[in-house]
């Protein structure tokens, strides 16, 4: 067996039947396991106070702090249980994968190339849920969920890290995924800022008389 080192990545190139597999660069394991680890205690406290919600109905989340940052408020909207069921049990079952993935990274197990493209589509398709419920928050609900907005923080750097490790053999041949490799913090950084900026400018008339 042979191991080249390739930027984010270590792909091993096996003989016989042994399977391909992708030995990831400890930074990047790093950060899926970082992913999964604030993912999945955002979901576990989420679903703990959903329960304590329906237990009681007056009870007052741990999260609900100002007219703004309410959990509270979030909770009860049909938004927060879009499949029939409150949306952070999908967190719990996403995240737990996303942990376990990032300790076989951080332990440098070889997984085949095609589970990492299923997590990117996974966080692909997380992300796309996630940018649906930031605009349910900002321009539906009127409120935000400090937990839901762990969930928003870790799935934006999740999905350019994952994304990084399945498109790192194209970027010997393309300049166009060279470039977005290159650049991928800086949209990161921009990404960040422009949900921010929407978030300032939503609730501006909150926010002024803090001041």
């Amino acid at each position: 067996m042979t191991v080249t080192a390739t930027g984010p990545v270590e792909e091993t190139d096996p003989s016989g039947d042994e399977p391909t597999g992708l030995v990831v660069r400890r930074s990047s394991a790093v950060w899926v396991l970082i992913a999964g680890i604030l993912g999945l205690a955002a979901s576990l406290t989420l679903t703990i106070e959903k329960i304590e919600l329906l237990i009681n109905p007056d009870y007052v989340p741990t999260c609900s702090i100002n007219p703004v940052l309410s959990c509270g408020s979030v909770m009860i909207t049909p938004q927060a249980s879009v499949f029939g069921f409150p949306n952070p049990l999908i967190g719990i079952v996403a995240f737990a994968v996303v942990l376990v993935t990032g300790v076989l990274a951080v332990a440098k197990v070889a997984l085949p190339r095609w589970y990492w493209a299923g997590l990117a589509v996974g966080t692909l398709l997380g992300a796309g849920f996630v940018h649906w419920l930031i605009f349910q928050s900002l321009y539906r609900i009127g409120a935000l969920c400090p937990y839901c907005m762990v969930v928003w923080a870790v799935t934006i750097p999740l999905l350019v890290v994952v994304a990084g490790i399945v498109l790192q053999p194209q970027r010997s041949g393309s300049a166009v995924v060279r470039a977005i490799y290159a650049w991928r913090w800086s949209v990161v950084a921009l990404w960040y800022a422009a949900v921010l900026l929407l978030i300032l400018e939503r609730f501006w008339n909150y926010w002024s008389t803090l001041i």
